[in-house]
């Protein structure tokens, strides 16, 4: 399912049921709702839909939620290696800082630990190899690339519009349709979707048994 919400109004402006979300999905939302007289101000999206800036013409925001999450998935809630903690350290940052301060504080680690991400590992008994910190390289390399992404919103501020840093607006409204959803899971799937289109429409049902 896909769901298209005003994150500054907090109210869902369209949705669609599908069974997997693509770019055609969202750029045609984006595209109908543009027809209906919605200005789109910015985009706030997860790291697998950058390009829809581009190709929409639309200024888009890295969720930090999902960059962080990106990166506690690389080096886990409690990285043992300094070079992981500290890189850790630096993506914690991401609310607090400014897009220069967090470019100088990515470069300044990178000076300290460039030869340690160049380490690799022999594969036992050929000539193959594997760079040994590779999730380390790999936490890095998606800060560096998102960097442009992050901080949108901050640039947009100095425009006189208001981005949000995160789509925690529309987590919440997934998880509060999931929870109305499972409470009434017996039902049948026209009511279910008849349920799921209400729930969205910011209207309460009381009928659905």
């Amino acid at each position: 399912m896909t769901v298209f919400r005003g994150l500054i109004k907090r109210i869902n402006l369209l949705w669609r049921f599908v069974n997997t979300e693509n770019q055609e999905t969202i750029i045609g939302g984006i595209t109908e709702l543009q027809s209906k007289g919605w200005r789109i101000l910015c985009l706030v999206a997860d790291g697998k839909n950058l390009s829809l800036g581009e190709k929409l013409d639309i200024p888009i925001q890295l969720c930090h939620f999902h960059q962080l999450a990106i990166i506690k998935r690389y080096l886990t809630l409690n990285p043992k290696l300094l070079a992981s903690q500290q890189l850790k350290q630096i993506a914690e940052l991401l609310p607090k800082t400014t897009e220069e301060k967090f470019a100088l504080l990515l470069d300044a680690w990178y000076f300290r630990w460039s030869d340690f991400l160049k380490e690799k590992t022999i594969v036992s008994g050929s000539k193959d190899w594997f760079y040994t910190h590779k999730r380390t390289r790999s936490a890095y390399r998606s800060l560096r690339a998102n960097v442009p992404y992050l901080f949108t919103y901050q640039r947009l501020k100095k425009l006189g519009v208001n981005c949000p840093n995160t789509n925690n607006s529309l987590e919440g409204t997934f998880a509060h349709l999931k929870d109305k959803v499972r409470l009434h899971r017996g039902l049948k799937l026209n009511r279910k979707l008849k349920l799921i289109n209400q729930i969205l429409a910011g209207k309460t049902s009381q009928n659905f048994h």
